[in-house]
């Protein structure tokens, strides 16, 4: 977890409007004590996040990976896929500009930019602020595309559903294990840039071991985001996901109609007693 993240100096903004700071810092004598009540604010925002992603039954996914691994040309690409299939929106994080944000936009997709400032991640409040300016897709997949960092995004949560990490073939196969608290914390991992092999010293199954001895249980899949390569196993999971948060919102509806059908039965056996 980063220890200076530059909130002091400047505000985050959401589309250029700033909003108030989350948190500030202080000496190193209390700084173990303050970023345990840093984290513990953000898991108290996440939770409502979370709690609005289900009502949504929206599947939010929070996108990470170093800065130059494709992540905005995936989604992209992703997003070009499924719009005509599902409601889909974007949040982006970066520190500066907007550029991102405009080409997310140029696919017809709504987009919100945040601009960390001198900030090395997105957190829960955050996030929380741009949903009040953005709604969560109902029914459909947010994308939540973090600011480049492998390593800070790992402790903060956002209320989503699964991170997915993206590393690129450019970066060497043994980022897993430099950064293993990201794909720890990662439920997928995307090797992007595989119509690179070819030009570069890369083992994609190294890699993927080098992940699941961090992260056992870490899915991996291998595309390219430029050629297309292996995208339909990346589809073929957000599909999958997004039919088990319908699932579980259909399950949460049901058991709430039956409490209420309940209730309706104890007030008309209290009166027929009356």
């Amino acid at each position: 977890m980063c220890t200076t993240c530059g909130c002091e100096s400047e505000a985050p903004r959401i589309d250029d409007e700033s909003m108030a700071r989350t948190h500030t810092h202080s000496p190193a004598t209390r700084r173990v004590a303050v970023e345990a009540d840093i984290l513990a604010r953000n898991n108290a925002h996440a939770a409502e996040n979370r709690k609005r992603f289900a009502n949504a039954a929206c599947l939010t996914l929070n996108l990470v990976s170093s800065p130059g691994s494709g992540k905005t040309t995936l989604l992209v690409r992703t997003l070009a896929a499924l719009k005509e299939e599902l409601p889909l929106a974007v949040i982006e994080g970066d520190q500066e500009t907007r550029f991102d944000a405009e080409r997310i936009r140029a696919v017809g997709i709504p987009a919100l930019q945040i601009n960390t400032g001198k900030g090395c991640h997105l957190d829960a409040h955050m996030l929380g602020h741009a949903l009040e300016k953005l709604s969560p897709p109902e029914g459909g997949i947010l994308f939540v595309e973090n600011v480049g960092n492998l390593v800070c995004p790992s402790a903060f949560d956002l209320g989503e559903a699964a991170k997915v990490v993206i590393l690129s073939v450019t970066e060497g196969e043994d980022k897993p294990l430099k950064y293993p608290d990201i794909f720890h914390a990662s439920r997928l991992m995307l090797i992007n840039k595989t119509d690179l092999l070819p030009h570069v010293d890369f083992d994609p199954e190294k890699a993927t071991a080098y992940a699941r001895r961090i992260n056992p249980q870490l899915q991996a899949f291998l595309l390219s985001a430029t050629s297309g390569e292996g995208f339909d196993l990346w589809l073929g999971w957000l599909r999958e996901q997004m039919t088990q948060v319908k699932t579980v919102r259909i399950r949460q509806l049901e058991t709430q109609l039956a409490l209420l059908k309940g209730g309706d039965r104890d007030k008309a056996g209290a009166s027929n007693h009356a």
